[in-house]
């Protein structure tokens, strides 16, 4: 079909494509739509992203975003356990998978699905759009269930140091508080202000749709037309965020004490905007610090017995991000030993590049990782739904062409403009005996 022809196609714009993958956009409502043909098998992933996350909170509702993606799955107008079709009972009785996560810049609901029921999750992901109950019923039980979540990570050492190290970054910027929420505010938003969080950001128009798998495109774009276009677009402009971090003035430190079988060191810096180039030589340099065994930080402080693991943190987000090294310590090791070992690496990096061996080498583990991550219909709309979440869908579909372009240049300049100390937080997780 050739461009000229796909302008209106089955009520939509035809806008660009990238990878074999296609962006229309629904006139009446202006949602977005990518389609992806796949027929390796039977099966089709529909996924809707909302764009709104953590970071679209504030004081007194954080933690809204993800109270109401749980809402979400308690009814709608044509799917409810009234009807006797619950979303749940609908989807699980062909053999569908379905479920929704809620991150800093996105929320999404997706289901995977023989591909002759693909209708029927299209017409499931309609009607909550734009119909989902939300009633105060349902959400005291919910609170219920995250609070729950939110105390299990309470109970990890991992989450608890993670969320402090971003909490003392992030000052101004939402990014400061984690997608879960503070306790008080999960227990106290009302469902009344849940009710204002939906009616402002879940609108076609704040959305994108992504259908990958089994399935004729005319078909597909047809059934998104049938089903989505009922829904006008939001009456009202969708809220941006506007919140700016101010400029970093100082090295800031973070230390938690607490019962736990495991003490952690957390070095972290601030990154810039995820569609920056920078964000493809941090990523070669996560494979370089800590990729395989013989990796800088493997061999400086596991192959040493200071540590368990290491886990580097690279995740671009819209706004700007961190990139952290986390080092989980063996027992009786010093935090401040270790944490001398990370900023070492960091300075030699800064001073003396990556090896033309070491580039190469990351290169192709990304190439590697990349192709397991992209295996599947979910896993390809997983993928672009966080290239969806920093504003740019075609990241998923460019992203290691411009992988390719990074050389030893780009790294020491990332890392001489970001890996400097003023722009530092650090944080200790640091295990104390419980009393009786």
């Amino acid at each position: 079909m050739s461009q000229k022809n796909n302008q209106k196609f089955n009520g939509f714009d035809y806008v660009k494509s990238s990878g074999g993958i296609e962006e229309y956009v629904l006139l009446k409502n202006d949602l977005k739509v990518l389609v992806l043909e796949d027929h390796s098998a039977p099966v089709a992933t529909f996924m809707v992203t909302y764009k709104v996350g953590s970071r679209n909170e504030a004081i007194g509702y954080t933690g809204a975003t993800h109270l109401l993606e749980h809402l979400m799955f308690k009814g709608s107008r044509n799917f409810n356990k009234e009807k006797n079709t619950a979303i749940w009972t609908q989807l699980q009785n062909i053999g569908a998978q379905i479920n929704a996560t809620t991150w800093n810049d996105r929320t999404n609901y997706f289901e995977v699905v023989p591909s002759e029921h693909l209708e029927r999750a299209i017409a499931i992901e309609s009607d909550r759009m734009r119909y989902a109950f939300l009633r105060d019923e349902d959400r005291q039980p919910e609170m219920t269930v995250v609070r729950n979540e939110f105390e299990r990570g309470e109970n990890s050492p991992f989450d608890v140091l993670d969320k402090n190290i971003w909490a003392t970054a992030y000052q101004a910027h939402p990014y400061h508080h984690s997608t879960i929420g503070w306790r008080s505010d999960i227990e106290n938003v009302s469902t009344e202000r849940l009710k204002e969080f939906y009616n402002t950001y879940y609108w076609p128009n704040n959305a994108v749709a992504t259908a990958i798998g089994d399935f004729n495109k005319k078909d597909t774009l047809s059934l998104i037309n049938k089903y989505f276009s009922e829904h006008t677009k939001s009456k009202n402009p969708i809220p941006g965020v506007y919140t700016e971090e101010p400029i970093q003035e100082g090295p800031r430190r973070t230390i938690v004490k607490r019962a736990g079988q495991t003490e952690i060191v957390g070095v972290a810096h601030k990154t810039p905007q995820g569609r920056h180039k920078n964000t493809y030589a941090f990523q070669l340099i996560g494979k370089i610090l800590a990729d395989g065994k013989t990796s800088r930080l493997n061999r400086l402080i596991i192959d040493k017995g200071l540590a368990t693991s290491i886990f580097i943190y690279d995740f671009p987000f819209l706004d700007n991000g961190l990139f952290i090294t986390y080092i989980f310590l063996t027992p009786g090791t010093e935090h401040a030993k270790v944490e001398e070992i990370i900023l070492k690496e960091y300075n030699n990096i800064i001073s003396n590049g990556v090896s033309a061996e070491e580039l190469k080498r990351a290169k192709a583990q990304m190439r590697a990782t990349v192709a397991f991550s992209r295996d599947g219909t979910y896993a390809v709309a997983s993928a672009l739904n966080e290239a969806i979440a920093i504003g740019d869908w075609t990241f998923y579909t460019t992203f290691m062409d411009n992988i390719k372009t990074v050389t030893n240049k780009m790294i020491k300049d990332t890392a001489k403009k970001c890996l400097v100390e003023d722009q530092s937080t650090t944080g200790w997780f640091v295990a104390v005996e419980t009393t009786t």
